[in-house]
């Protein structure tokens, strides 16, 4: 890929909020960060590929991605696009509307390659939405993070988290008072782990279905990243949010390293 051009350098409105997720996760939790993203890819190209466990989730990835150096761009839903204040201050910052179940849903994935060729890092959540395994565990992927590697020839590293499901509730805004003041009262532990660069050297030059192949072997390196993260929690997780719902329909197969 050609990134011989100047990279794009994120707003510095984008760099003072990762310093408040910062302070606002570690206000409500214990953040331990863990793992490397080597410093040639930092500045990009580079896509992050992260599992989606909570509303809370956005907060997370920005102070972890802070503290290792890194501003992405965040492919994110377009309601948030659409609040007042906070879309404004999304599309300053950067980052890229998706519009999930419409026409224009393509339209985010050529954004995202367009600045992923530009010498951004993307962060994608390739379930496409939070998971609803009744173990929390990541769900089969959606195409798009494979996609938009491919299509870019960009390395791709998996970043796994767990925790943030114990500060937000799944129906959140519903019942978020009731989840800030538990986080508060117990400050449990999130950790986000960085994993190594992912291969998709094979799945691409395999022929058709190569969008498949990566992202089942995306999925499968955010899993076996996932699994040390929760050692005591293999299972169901021990922290239960009821307004959760449960879906199997979209289930993976994990195959742990």
């Amino acid at each position: 890929m050609d990134t011989a051009h100047s990279p794009w350098q994120p707003p510095l409105i984008w760099r003072a909020a990762q310093l408040l997720a910062r302070a606002l996760v570690g206000l409500l939790a214990r953040l331990e960060v863990t793992g490397e993203v080597p410093a040639h890819l930092r500045r990009g190209p580079l896509v992050l590929a992260a599992n989606h466990i909570s509303p809370f989730d956005p907060v997370v990835m920005a102070a972890a991605c802070q503290a290792r150096g890194i501003a992405p761009r965040i492919m994110a839903t377009a309601g948030l696009f659409r609040a007042p204040v906070l879309g404004s201050l999304m599309r300053h910052a950067g980052h890229i509307r998706v519009d999930r179940g419409t026409d224009a849903v393509h339209r985010a994935l050529e954004a995202a390659t367009a600045a992923v060729a530009g010498g951004s890092v993307i962060l994608i959540y390739p379930e496409g939405r939070i998971s609803l395994d009744p173990g929390i565990w990541p769900e089969r992927g959606k195409t798009g993070a494979a996609r938009l590697a491919l299509a870019c020839a960009a390395p791709v590293i998996p970043v796994a988290q767990w925790g943030a499901h114990e500060v937000l509730p799944y129906r959140a805004p519903r019942g978020m008072l009731r989840g800030v003041a538990r986080a508060l009262w117990r400050r449990p532990v999130i950790r986000v782990h960085f994993g190594a660069p992912i291969d998709l050297r094979e799945a691409a030059a395999s022929g058709p279905g190569a969008a498949r192949r990566a992202t089942d072997q995306i999925i499968d390196a955010l899993t076996d990243s996932l699994a040390p993260l929760r050692p005591d929690e293999p299972g169901r997780p021990r922290h239960i949010d009821p307004s959760r719902p449960s879906d199997l329909s979209r289930s993976h197969r994990r195959r742990l390293g």
